[in-house]
């Protein structure tokens, strides 16, 4: 896919172990999140903990779920988990916002690739009608495509690996009255 948007796309690179920072701010389209932000989300969850449970220890990030979740909500958004049980065709695509996936993803320090891998958080959302892959491990965004592309194949290949997760952006009254979810 190489068509290119009408407007230009936010894309944020990845730092440190900002994953979840990059993810926010590439479905958001825009800098929302830095390091202070997730930090500071991350002491009003634990605020009476001397090791934070919702990050790296080394302060490097490496943020969670509930992190994530509470950032979202501070925009008006929500997050819903996606069971893989149930057909990608059930998902009403025009009241989804975005896509946060964790994956398996590869370490590297610099140009070397460790023998590990770890979970990483990835933003898919679509802009003009196509959806991009805003991984801020990639050194652009990558077209995935039209709804179907998306859900047939991208959403369908990652959903395939036990260690994905996907969770579903959407503004809170969709989360609230269920209408993410098609009734077929």
């Amino acid at each position: 896919m190489t068509e290119q948007p009408a407007r230009p796309l936010y894309h944020e690179r990845q730092r440190l172990e900002l994953c979840a920072a990059h993810a926010l701010n590439n479905i958001l389209q825009r800098h929302a999140f830095g390091k202070e932000e997730m930090d500071s989300l991350c002491r009003r969850l634990s605020p009476d903990t001397f090791v934070n449970p919702h990050r790296s220890l080394l302060g490097t990030g490496n943020y969670d779920v509930n992190v994530l979740m509470a950032a979202l909500l501070t925009e008006g958004l929500t997050a819903v988990w996606w069971d893989k049980r149930r057909s990608l065709e059930r998902l009403a695509l025009s009241r989804v916002e975005g896509f946060i996936m964790n994956i398996p993803s590869n370490v590297n320090l610099g140009p070397l690739s460790l023998p590990l891998r770890r979970q990483h958080w990835v933003a898919i959302r679509a802009v003009d009608g196509i959806y991009y892959n805003l991984d801020s491990k990639l050194k652009a965004p990558k077209g995935i495509g039209g709804e179907a592309e998306l859900c047939r194949t991208f959403l369908t290949e990652h959903l395939l690996q036990s260690s994905c997760q996907l969770l579903l952006v959407v503004q809170r009254d969709v989360e609230a009255d269920g209408s993410w979810l098609t009734s077929a």
